[in-house]
C-alpha cells in the first residue's frame, strides 16, 4: 500500500513555525497562504518574538500553542532547523515540510546533518518533506501552504523547481487544467518521489501525475510505480544528454547514455517523457480523460490541402500513421462531400465548409466511425468563422458579408457540439488544430475535453501520448530476479561457463597458455580454428583475432606471429562458426547507479560504436520485448533477409537476450556483461565473445 501520507496533506491542523510579517520572507508567503482557509482546521502561527503576524497573535513556541499539532511548515534559518524538528516532534507531528536550505545540496556535512534528521522523523513514525523545498498544497483538502496559488483540477504536479511549477500552472491554464495536488520534492531526505507517486496513483481526484525531476533517488522503483499508478506518468527530466560519467570500459558503456537509461525506464514504465513545459503541457491536455486511441492510425481532416499535408507530416513525424483510406470508405465519405474534395487521407473539404459549417461534424463522425481509423486530427481554418462574430478578429470581421458570417458563426457552433458527441460516441481521440484556438466553437470543444491547440505539431505530439503503437510491445518493468552467488572469474572463459550454464550457446573453446596447449587443443574439435588473445579490452581493434584458420599448422603459426607482437599471458583457441547468412548483434546490460540493469541490444559486431544502431530496456528482458527492441532497430530489415539471404531467427536471439539480460541482473558484482558479437543464423543463435567488466 505503500507509506502513510494522510497526515501531510490533509491534517487536523496546521502550524507554521517561521511565520513572519516580512514580505522578504518565505515564512510570510506560506503563513499567508495557510490562512487561506482557517476554517477547514486550525492553523497556527509562531514565531520567536511573538507578537502579531497577519493580525494573527502569533505562538513563541510551538509548546505554546498547549495542543497536539499534526503538520509542521519549518522555514527557519538552517542553525535553527533541528531544534524546530524536535519540537514538532515534541507537540505530536506527524508530518513536517521543511521549507529551510543548508543540507545535502551543501556537500557531505550538510547530506550527514540531513540524513540524521530524516532517521529521527521516521523514528518518531512521522514523514518530512524537504528540507529545501518550497512547500505543498493540496486542493481537494483545502491544504496551501506553498507561496503561490494552483488552479484546482486533476493534475497532481511533483516537482523539484519552484519557478518550472509556476510555468506549468501558467501553460496549463489556457486549456482549462488545474491541480489535485503540488509538492515540492526538495531534498527527498523522507518522502521520496517514490512514495509520492505511490500516493497520487490512490489518489481519487488526480487523473494524471506530472513530475519534474533531477534526482530520481531508486530510477527503478520510480518506474515501478508508474508502471502500476493506473494513471497517466509525465515526466520532465534536464541533464538526459550527458553521458555517464566514467571511462567507458566495453561497447555497452560507450554506447549508453542518461539519455538512454531514462528513455528505456519510462518506455517500460509507460510514462510520456517530455523535453519542455509545453510539450508537457500539451501532453497533460491529451491526457485529460480523453480516451486512448489503438495503434494510432490516424485519418487528418482538413478544409485546405497546405494544413493536411503539414499535419500528415507531422503525424508521421510523432510517431503516428495516416495510411490512406480503403475504397468502402472512400465512397461513403464521398457521398458527404462535394465532387472537388479529397478522401483518401488527408481528407480535404476543399472549401465546403464555406457552404456547409456542418460538413465538419459529418466528416469527422463519418471518420470516427469507421474501424481502420483509431483517431481524427482536424487541422486548418475550423473556428474562423465563429471567431469573425466572436471579436476575435477572424476574416469574416471585416469582409462585409456580416449576415452570412453570423449564419456561419452558427453553423460552427453547432457543428463543434455535433462533433463533441461523435467523439464521446466512438470513444476515439479526436484532436484538433485551429488556426482560431480561442473561437467559441473552438472553446466549445475543449469544454467537451477535446484538446485544441494552434500548431499541427503540438496536435500531432497530444495524439501520439493517446495512442499506442504495435512497435511499443509489452509494457512493464520486470522483478529483479534474486541475486546468485557472485562471480570470482570475470575472465574470458569463467564468464563463458557462467553463461553457458543459463543456457547462451557457444562454439567449442579451450584457454590455453603455451603451444603444447594449443596443439592439446586443435585435437578436441576440428577445424577450421578461431585463435583470440585474452585480456585484452577490444581484441579485434589490437589485431588480437585471427578467424578461419584451416587446420593446426596455421593455427600454430598464428600464436606465433600473435604471440609476438602481444605478449598475451593466455590465448582462447575456438572452433570457427559458420557466418553463412547470419547477422551479427550486440547485447550488453550496464548497471546505472539509479535504475539497476539496462540492457542494450543492436547491430553487433566492429561496426558496433560507428553504427549506433541499438536500443534499450530495464533488465532482464523477456523473449517477447526482446523480439520488440530487435524488430526497432533501424538495420531491422537485415533480420528479415535482404538480397536473396534468408531470414535469421530472431526469435532464437531473442531467448538468448533473455538468459543473458537475466543472467546479468542477478549479478550486482557486474557492473557491466556484453556479448558480442552475437551470431543470429537462419538455424539459431551462438555467442561468438563475451566481456564483463566487475563493479
Amino acid at each position: 500500500m505503500g507509506r502513510d501520507l494522510s497526515a501531510l496533506f490533509d491534517p487536523k491542523s496546521v502550524a507554521v513555525v517561521g511565520a513572519s510579517n516580512d514580505p522578504a520572507k518565505y515564512g510570510h508567503a506560506v503563513a499567508a497562504q495557510a490562512l487561506r482557509a482557517p476554517e477547514r482546521r486550525p492553523v497556527h502561527l509562531v514565531n520567536r518574538r511573538g507578537g502579531t503576524v497577519l493580525g494573527r497573535t502569533a505562538a513563541t513556541s510551538l509548546a505554546e500553542i498547549g495542543e497536539p499539532v499534526e503538520l509542521v511548515v519549518i522555514s527557519v534559518p538552517g542553525s535553527g532547523f533541528e531544534a524546530a524538528v524536535d519540537d514538532a516532534l515534541a507537540c505530536g507531528a506527524r508530518a513536517i515540510v521543511g521549507i529551510t536550505a543548508g543540507f545535502a545540496e551543501t556537500g557531505p556535512p550538510g547530506l550527514a546533518r540531513q540524513q540524521a534528521l530524516a532517521a529521527k522523523v521516521r523514528a518518531a513514525g512521522a514523514v518530512l518533506v524537504g528540507p529545501n523545498c518550497l512547500g505543498i498544497a493540496d486542493n481537494t483538502t483545502q491544504l496551501y501552504l506553498a507561496s503561490d496559488r494552483f488552479a484546482p483540477g486533476g493534475i497532481a504536479l511533483l516537482s523539484q523547481s519552484g519557478n518550472l511549477a509556476l510555468e506549468l500552472q501558467l501553460r496549463c491554464a489556457p486549456h482549462g487544467l488545474g491541480f489535485s495536488r503540488f509538492v515540492s520534492l526538495g531534498n527527498q531526505a523522507d518522502v521520496t518521489l517514490v512514495d509520492l507517486v505511490e500516493d497520487a496513483a490512490r489518489h481519487d481526484a488526480t487523473r494524471a501525475i506530472a513530475v519534474y525531476a533531477e534526482d530520481f533517488g531508486d530510477g527503478r522503483a520510480f518506474a515501478e510505480a508508474a508502471a502500476t499508478a493506473g494513471k497517466p506518468v509525465v515526466l520532465l527530466t534536464a541533464g538526459r544528454g550527458t553521458a555517464s560519467a566514467r571511462s567507458a570500459q566495453s561497447h555497452t558503456g560507450a554506447l549508453t547514455t542518461s539519455a538512454d537509461v531514462v528513455a528505456a525506464a519510462c518506455r517500460d514504465a509507460g510514462v510520456e517523457l517530455v523535453a519542455t513545459p509545453h510539450e508537457m503541457t500539451v501532453v497533460l491536455a491529451a491526457l485529460n480523460g480523453t480516451p486512448r486511441a489503438g495503434r494510432g492510425r490516424t485519418a487528418v481532416c482538413t478544409d485546405g490541402g497546405g494544413h493536411g499535408a503539414i499535419a500528415a507530416d507531422a503525424a508521421e513525424s510523432a510517431g503516428l500513421t495516416v495510411p490512406e483510406l480503403g475504397s468502402g470508405a472512400q465512397e461513403k465519405l464521398s457521398t458527404l462531400l462535394w465532387e472537388q474534395s479529397s478522401v483518401r487521407n488527408p481528407v480535404d473539404l476543399a472549401g465546403m465548409g464555406e457552404q456547409n459549417p456542418h460538413s465538419y461534424g459529418d466528416t469527422v463522425g463519418a471518420l470516427l466511425a469507421l474501424d481502420e481509423v483509431d483517431a481524427v486530427l482536424l487541422t486548418g481554418y475550423f473556428g474562423g468563422y465563429s471567431a469573425a462574430t466572436g471579436g476575435l478578429g477572424g476574416p469574416l470581421a471585416e469582409s462585409g458579408t456580416a449576415g452570412g458570417g453570423s449564419a456561419l458563426a452558427a453553423g460552427e457552433l453547432e457543428t463543434a457540439h455535433q462533433m463533441a458527441g461523435h467523439a464521446a460516441r466512438h470513444a476515439k481521440p479526436l484532436v484538433v488544430q485551429s488556426m482560431f484556438p480561442d473561437a467559441p466553437s473552438c472553446r466549445t470543444l475543449a469544454e467537451a475535453g477535446i484538446p485544441v491547440f494552434a500548431a499541427s505539431e503540438d496536435a500531432a505530439r497530444a495524439l501520439a501520448a493517446m495512442s499506442e503503437s504495435e512497435a511499443d510491445g509489452p509494457r512493464g518493468v520486470h522483478p529483479l530476479p534474486p541475486a546468485a552467488p557472485p562471480l570470482h572469474d570475470t575472465g574470458y572463459h569463467g564468464l563463458r561457463t557462467l553463461l553457458t550454464a543459463a543456457g547462451v550457446p557457444f562454439p567449442a573453446a579451450r584457454e590455453i597458455a603455451d603451444e603444447a596447449q594449443l596443439l592439446a587443443a586443435a585435437k578436441e574439435f576440428d577445424g577450421p580454428y578461431v585463435l583470440k588473445a585474452l585480456h585484452l579490452l577490444h581484441k579485434s581493434d589490437a589485431g588480437g583475432v585471427a578467424l578461419n584458420l584451416p587446420d593446426k599448422d596455421a593455427l600454430l603459426a598464428a600464436h606465433r606471429e600473435m604471440h609476438a607482437r602481444l605478449g598475451a599471458a593466455s590465448y582462447s583457441v575456438e572452433a570457427m562458426a559458420d557466418l553463412t547468412d547470419g547477422v551479427e548483434l550486440i547485447v550488453g546490460v550496464n548497471r546505472d547507479p539509479r535504475f539497476g540493469p539496462v540492457a542494450m541490444v543492436g547491430l553487433g559486431g566492429v561496426l558496433t560504436e560507428a553504427l549506433h544502431d541499438v536500443a534499450f530496456a530495464l533488465a532482464p528482458v523477456s523473449a517477447a520485448r526482446a523480439v520488440q527492441l530487435l524488430e526497432g532497430l533501424g538495420t531491422a530489415a537485415l533480420l528479415k533477409g535482404v538480397r536473396g539471404r534468408p531470414p535469421v531467427d530472431v526469435a532464437a536471439a531473442a531467448v538468448v537476450i533473455e538468459r543473458i539480460t537475466t543472467l546479468a541482473a542477478a549479478h550486482p558484482e557486474i557492473a557491466e556483461i556484453e556479448i558480442n558479437p552475437l551470431l543470429v543464423r537462419p538455424d539459431g543463435a551462438l555467442a561468438l565473445d563475451a566481456r564483463a567488466v566487475p563493479a
